[in-house]
């Protein structure tokens, strides 16, 4: 099975397209897909994410698998595609699966803030960790509160060392450990269960 992730992240830069694959694949090398690694694809956008994946969807043959993977924005209750359609108006394609619909729950800094060991790592002796909000509950904030809660525990990391989205976050992203994300995101856990069938 060829299995294609349509990613959002990365903006509208080259560079940073490039550094959100980069922090994926080394974040799934990590889970075990090392040899078996699905192709990610950084979108930039949430909107272009769905499109993307709609039109790979659209023209994929039996042996290929597209999965959609962008940001809930919001606390999910239920299933993916029925957040998504009443969310974002996005329906859910003809033919598409349960798992094919993958959600960061609330954001990508959700599963930056589950590993407390990458972010000491990364931002060194200045992180406030009593800043951070707890572990346990995390896809429960919202997306106002897990960013506050990065932004004020990294604020005396330095000028050029404060998290920040783009290259900063795909650092962070790269330095994550997937059984850590499982242990505190049910949705990470899906997306790995999801990429192990298909993989």
């Amino acid at each position: 099975m060829s299995v294609k992730l349509f990613v959002e992240g990365g903006g509208d830069s080259k560079e940073l397209h490039s550094r959100c694959r980069e922090a994926f694949r080394k974040l799934l090398e990590k889970a075990g897909f090392t040899g078996r690694m699905p192709r990610i694809v950084a979108c930039g956008g949430r909107r272009t994410a769905y499109d993307d994946f709609c039109t790979a969807l659209g023209i994929a043959s039996a042996s290929d698998y597209p999965l959609l993977l962008v940001d809930s924005e919001s606390p999910v209750q239920g299933e993916p595609w029925p957040h998504l359609e009443a969310r974002d108006r996005w329906p859910r394609p003809q033919g598409a699966s349960d798992d094919q619909a993958q959600l960061m729950v609330v954001c990508m800094e959700s599963w930056v803030l589950a590993d407390r060991n990458a972010l000491k790592r990364v931002f060194g002796q200045g992180l406030r960790v009593n800043a951070l909000l707890p572990q346990q509950g995390l896809e429960s904030h919202t997306k106002d509160d897990v960013q506050l809660s990065l932004t004020t525990a990294t604020r005396n990391c330095g000028r050029d060392r404060c998290y920040m989205k783009g290259r900063r976050s795909f650092q962070v992203v790269s330095e994550l450990d997937p059984t850590t994300l499982s242990r505190y995101l049910p949705h990470f856990r899906r997306l790995i269960d999801g990429l192990n069938q298909h993989l």
